[in-house]
């Protein structure tokens, strides 16, 4: 049986409803939402996982949503702080994302750091949820974390075979070739922005086998510039992006050092609206 025919995840026909009523989010700042903007949204920003339980939440009565996820967490930190919260909001659907900021950290072993995700899910897996798995992004397409690219394979294999271990749903950025643009991507060219995470939920949803209306969003064009405006571009993001994020790491300090999770408990969800 394969990581996608989990009989911890019934097959969903097309024309029914989905079997999961309790959903928990469980990563750093991609799940978190950061990129996303959104004033009415828990916290400020929205997601992926926010747009995931808006479908979700449409299609069963009683459905409920929480999000532990905090920016700049490191695996060992989420496991630590989220793992046992979410046990204990008992759910039956439960997405991890975690380890990324750990990959494309100098000096760290991808194996290691699988070693850490696979005690994660072990203890998820005690609850009986479904529960959804990520690789990471190619990033072959940006100059600044290509350097990563073999790395981030690694650790997607070492997903993949704790996916099979234990019966996950693998939702597979590494084959998400839309979202390898910098169109997708926030002016930190880190996170996602609102088309990133848009394509991202409609990803998880696909893994999900769940029927949804979220049709693909196209970015506008690329603005025409010269070698020098786009070297002027790539320094004012250095300036403004990248050594901020450098010194964190020299100081041994992160950007979820002061945050909470956005939703600790779980809730019924508001639909929000794209307006694109």
């Amino acid at each position: 049986m394969s990581s996608q025919e989990s009989s911890r995840t019934p097959h969903v026909e097309n024309d029914g409803p989905h079997p999961w009523h309790r959903f928990v989010a469980i990563g750093d700042s991609f799940t978190e939402g950061i990129g996303d903007p959104d004033a009415n949204a828990p916290g400020g920003n929205r997601g992926w996982a926010d747009r995931v339980a808006e479908v979700l939440t449409a299609q069963v009565d009683d459905f409920a949503y929480a999000n532990l996820a905090v920016r700049g967490k490191l695996i060992a930190q989420i496991v630590a702080d989220q793992i046992e919260p979410a046990v204990a909001l008992h759910p039956d659907l439960v997405t991890l994302c975690a380890g990324g900021n750990d990959v494309i950290r100098p000096g760290t072993d991808p194996d290691h750091i699988a070693e850490q995700l696979d005690d994660a899910v072990s203890r998820l897996a005690s609850t009986g949820a479904a529960i959804v798995l990520f690789t990471g992004i190619d990033t072959a397409f940006t100059p600044v974390f290509r350097t990563f690219r073999g790395k981030i394979a690694i650790y997607n294999e070492n997903i993949r075979a704790i996916a099979e271990r234990h019966d996950c749903i693998v939702a597979d950025q590494w084959a998400l070739k839309t979202v390898q643009d910098l169109r997708f991507f926030a002016d930190d060219r880190l996170h996602f922005n609102a088309l990133g995470h848009h394509e991202v939920a409609r990803m998880v949803l696909r893994a999900l086998n769940v029927p949804n209306d979220l049709q693909s969003m196209q970015p506008d064009p690329l603005p025409a510039r010269t070698w020098r405006e786009a070297r002027a571009e790539d320094l004012g993001w250095a300036r403004e992006h990248l050594m901020p994020w450098v010194l964190r790491r020299l100081r041994h300090q992160s950007s979820g050092d002061l945050v909470s999770a956005k939703r600790p408990e779980a809730s019924p969800v508001i639909v929000v609206s794209d307006e694109q």
